[in-house]
């Protein structure tokens, strides 16, 4: 261990500050790691797979805990209720750690940050659950499929039911475990600066190990690199992080040269690059979003990754922009959602959505579209994307939509690989679905506007 640096400590801060909800685990995650590019990978990585994995399972770590505790969970005092959390998962999950270290750790802990009173509270409950470990009772699979999907994939129990309405049980399990397996990192090249199996190359000589993506040429999963910002690939721009299905947004968007387009809701920047990248240069791809702080974010990615025909604007979407009027070729309306799609990269949504927030997107997704799709020329195209999977969000709004504004779905067929082509391609949407296709959970429609 790095002197002076207790990595434990450090998981316990990242769980705080999530758990009191200021900022979301990836980012909290994200930030610390940065902050300790210092230590060696061994600790970085274990910080980062803590608290990560304590993140993803806390509903069925609480679950654990609260047959070993006779204080309730809820009950506990914050800094207890982490420390027994990531402990747990060390002794649940992380066979390499041994159960008296974890136990003798979470100790320490506890009496480092003041709590002497309980460290034979959290002493006990540790060394009681790691030595029946094996033989936890957990709910029965045959008897109650909600409870047992709720707990076993740390998922609220109103998510599970809004799902099984949607979608077989087969398929939301398989959702449910794509969500908690790594899958590495996915990224786009920037074939305006290098080939893939150039890139590849690189990868190689670096020692990250890559491999190619399912549906586009020029998508890749990369693994076991460090610090990815340090990688040399990512400094000179040879690639975009950014998940296929995000990817299959401009594809299906099928910007020719020339195009005028508007990304409404465009930050970070990876589909307004992208449509740059794809219009060779030429046309005008303006990137919009609602503050600086946003801005800044696409300005930085549009110049590591030298898009040059892109022009940046602090704009709210909900606000018509008369000079936009019937001026844009393309329209890609990727809206906020509830991120349902995306919970095996910032997992903490699931714990963080209820039912009228949901309903409260809705309302500002259809203000949204009320507003944007008049930037579309007569014939042009808007799509509309979101990384959720729920219908309400998805193929609902495109259903009100359809019903309000002078647009059609147009048929996606012609701009996806084979393997992804469905009746619903076919009509003019996809919805993808983690554990079922090969991309984080995302929708896309393609309407025309009406001449």
């Amino acid at each position: 261990m790095t002197k002076g640096v207790n990595t434990r400590e450090i998981i316990l801060a990242i769980l705080m500050e999530t758990t009191s909800q200021r900022e979301y685990s990836h980012a909290v995650i994200g930030n610390t790691l940065e902050k300790y590019q210092f230590l060696e990978k061994k600790e970085r990585a274990f910080i980062n797979k803590t608290s990560e994995g304590t993140m993803e399972y806390l509903l069925l770590l609480d679950y654990i805990i609260s047959q070993y505790a006779a204080v309730p969970v809820s009950k506990m005092k914050p800094v207890i209720r982490n420390i027994l959390r990531f402990s747990v998962y060390q002794l649940k999950f992380m066979d390499h750690v041994p159960a008296r270290a974890v136990c003798n750790e979470a100790v320490k802990l506890t009496q480092k940050k003041g709590f002497h009173n309980l460290k034979n509270f959290v002493n006990g409950v540790l060394r009681n659950i790691a030595r029946n470990l094996d033989t936890i009772i957990y709910p029965d699979e045959e008897i109650d499929e909600i409870r047992y999907l709720s707990i076993m994939y740390s998922v609220p129990e109103w998510i599970v039911i809004k799902w099984l309405k949607a979608y077989s049980y087969m398929t939301v399990k398989a959702v449910l475990e794509s969500f908690l397996n790594r899958k590495g990192t996915s990224i786009r090249v920037n074939t305006g600066k290098i080939a893939p199996d150039k890139l590849a190359e690189l990868f190689d000589r670096e020692q990250i190990r890559w491999e190619q993506g399912k549906y586009l040429p020029y998508a890749m999963k990369i693994t076991g690199y460090d610090y990815l910002k340090k990688m040399e690939a990512f400094q000179k721009g040879y690639f975009y992080v950014q998940d296929s299905s995000s990817m299959l947004a401009a594809e299906i968007a099928s910007p020719q040269k020339g195009n005028i387009c508007i990304d409404v809701c465009a930050s970070p920047g990876g589909k307004s690059i992208h449509l740059a990248q794809l219009l060779e240069n030429t046309g005008l791809v303006v990137a919009r979003d609602i503050s600086e702080k946003k801005t800044d974010t696409i300005k930085e990615n549009v110049r590591r990754m030298d898009a040059a025909n892109i022009r940046v604007e602090v704009q709210d979407a909900t606000v018509l922009v008369r000079e936009s009027v019937e001026k844009a070729d393309i329209v890609i309306a990727d809206l906020p959602c509830s991120g349902l799609g995306v919970i095996g990269k910032k997992t903490d949504i699931k714990y963080r959505l209820n039912p009228q927030k949901i309903k409260e997107l809705i309302k500002i997704q259809r203000e949204i579209l009320s507003i944007v799709h008049k930037y579309v020329k007569k014939g042009g195209t808007l799509i509309y994307s979101t990384c959720t999977i729920c219908e309400e969000e998805n193929l609902e709004n495109v259903k009100w939509f359809l019903e309000n504004f002078p647009f059609i779905l147009e048929t996606i067929d012609p701009y996806i690989s084979e393997d992804l082509r469905s009746e619903t391609t076919k009509e003019g949407y996809i919805q993808l679905l983690p554990g079922i296709h090969d991309t984080d959970g995302f929708f896309i429609a393609r309407l025309k506007r009406l001449d």
